[in-house]
């Protein structure tokens, strides 16, 4: 999903799409397709939005990736919910490992969500990290009871979801715009459908432009010295 406006990085994603800013000097995207491809998850769908042309400029074909690479158009910022189904009318096919575009997983994080989805044998799955900041996520026996709003527990959510056939009926008649994945599993849950919850390492991601220089003050330093 690299379709947001990322606001809260104004007046940098106003020229630049949040996607291709850097972490660790590299676009933030193209450290995510270089663990996709680790991690087996291919064809990859992209669905870019705002500034699109040059998110697709900079990846092309996904052959720089060693990646089948295809793309679809969020037309208005509508929600990651509208994101998914974006992708899925350009073809991309459940089960399917869902993430953002402007975070950075810990090395081969996404290869073990991925397994541990595939492996659960469940309609869903979310990843979860430890942190204190985020949307909270209530986990009880390996499952995800809550999502948001009253969820309680040491969990937040990490901006994974894996989404197999079974939850893609939820992502009509959602409330919004925006349309959000969260709300969409909440009703899968509520249904009854049984979502696992993988647990990964913490993250890195752009939030405001002061994060630009923290990010990638590491990096800068090597280079320099």
């Amino acid at each position: 999903m690299a379709a947001g406006e990322g606001r809260r990085l104004w007046p940098l994603t106003e020229r630049w799409p949040k996607p291709i800013l850097p972490i660790d000097g590299r676009a933030v995207i193209a450290t995510l397709l270089r663990e996709l491809k680790a991690a087996g998850c291919e064809p990859v769908t992209v669905v870019t939005g705002h500034l699109a042309e040059r998110v697709e400029r900079l990846l092309g074909d996904g052959s720089g990736f060693g990646l089948e690479l295809r793309y679809a158009r969020q037309l208005r910022p509508d929600g990651s919910a509208d994101a998914v189904s974006c992708g899925l009318a350009a073809n991309a096919g459940p089960p399917l490992v869902v993430t953002t575009a402007d975070t950075v997983f810990r090395r081969g994080d996404l290869a073990r969500f991925a397994a541990a989805f595939g492996a659960a044998g469940k309609p869903g799955a979310v990843a979860v990290r430890r942190s204190p900041a985020g949307a909270p996520v209530e986990v009880e026996d390996g499952l995800v009871r809550g999502i948001g709003g009253d969820a309680a527990g040491p969990f937040a959510h990490a901006a994974v979801w894996g989404l197999g056939p079974e939850v893609v009926p939820y992502l009509d008649g959602l409330g919004g715009p925006p349309f959000e994945l969260a709300e969409a599993y909440e009703r899968a849950i509520s249904a009854g459908l049984e979502i696992s919850a993988v647990e990964v390492g913490p993250t890195r991601d752009l939030t405001d432009p002061l994060d630009l220089v923290d990010e990638n003050f590491p990096y800068l330093k090597d280079v320099i010295e």
